[in-house]
C-alpha cells in the first residue's frame, strides 16, 4: 500500500513573496512615510528600496506582522539615512519653539507641507509616534535618545503644527488618507484600487517585481 501523502502546511512566516506583494500593494503609503521622515525624494526611494531588501532578506516574520513591519523597516533605513539627533539647546527647554511660521512647499497639501517644515528630529518624533502610532519607549529606542526628548520633541512639532493653524487630529487624518491605509479602528487590509497622485513617485515599481 503506497504510503499516504503528507500534507504540507502552510508557513506562518511571511515570505519574499508576501513582502514584495506589499511593497506593491502599499507602494504609495511606503514612499510617503519614507518622504515623510527624510524631507528628501532621493532618500525616501533609497529607504524604500532598502526597505524592500531588509524584509525580503531579515529574520522571520509572523505572516500578520508583516504589513507593520515593512513600515518598520522604512523608519529604520530613514533613521539610519537620516540620523536625527535632539538640538543640546531644546533639550533643557521642551516647551520652547520658535512660532514664526516657516515657508512651507508650495507644491505639497498644507497637512504633508507642516510635517515636513517640523526640524529634524521633531519631524521623526512626530511621525514616528503620533502618525505611526509607536508607544515613547519605542520611539526612544529607534532613535537612540531618551524619552525625555522624545516628550519634548513631540510638544514642540504639536506647537509649530499649531503656529500654522493646524490640530494634530487633522495632520493625522490628511496623511492617513495619502498613506492610502484605513485608520487605526479599521482591520481592512485588503488593497486599495485608487492611489493618492499627492507625491509623484519615483519609477521604483520594477524594483518590487525584480528584487
Amino acid at each position: 500500500m503506497p504510503l499516504a501523502k503528507q500534507i504540507a502546511r502552510p508557513s506562518p512566516y511571511a515570505s519574499s513573496a508576501d513582502f514584495r506583494q506589499i511593497f506593491d500593494e502599499d507602494m504609495n503609503g511606503l514612499y510617503l512615510l519614507s518622504f515623510l521622515l527624510t524631507a528628501d525624494r532621493e532618500k525616501a526611494e533609497q529607504c524604500f528600496v532598502s526597505g524592500l531588501e531588509d524584509a525580503v532578506d531579515g529574520n522571520p516574520v509572523f505572516k500578520e506582522w508583516a504589513r507593520s513591519w515593512a513600515r518598520r523597516v522604512i523608519i529604520q533605513n530613514a533613521v539610519r539615512v537620516t540620523n536625527p539627533r535632539p538640538a543640546e539647546d531644546s533639550r533643557s527647554s521642551p516647551a520652547s519653539v520658535d512660532s514664526r511660521s516657516k515657508t512651507l512647499p508650495a507644491e505639497q497639501p498644507l497637512e504633508i507641507a507642516a510635517v515636513l517644515a517640523l526640524e529634524p528630529f521633531e519631524r521623526f518624533v512626530y511621525v514616528i509616534t503620533v502618525l505611526e502610532r509607536y508607544s515613547d519607549q519605542d520611539c526612544s529606542v529607534l532613535l537612540g535618545c531618551s524619552r525625555r526628548d522624545v516628550l519634548a520633541a513631540r510638544t514642540r512639532a504639536f506647537q509649530q503644527l499649531a503656529s500654522h493653524q493646524l490640530a494634530p487630529q487633522q495632520v493625522r487624518s490628511a496623511t492617513e488618507t495619502h498613506y492610502n491605509r484605513p485608520n487605526a479602528s479599521s482591520q481592512n487590509l485588503e488593497r486599495h484600487e485608487h492611489r493618492s497622485s499627492v507625491l509623484e513617485l519615483p519609477v521604483v515599481s520594477h524594483l518590487v517585481t525584480s528584487a
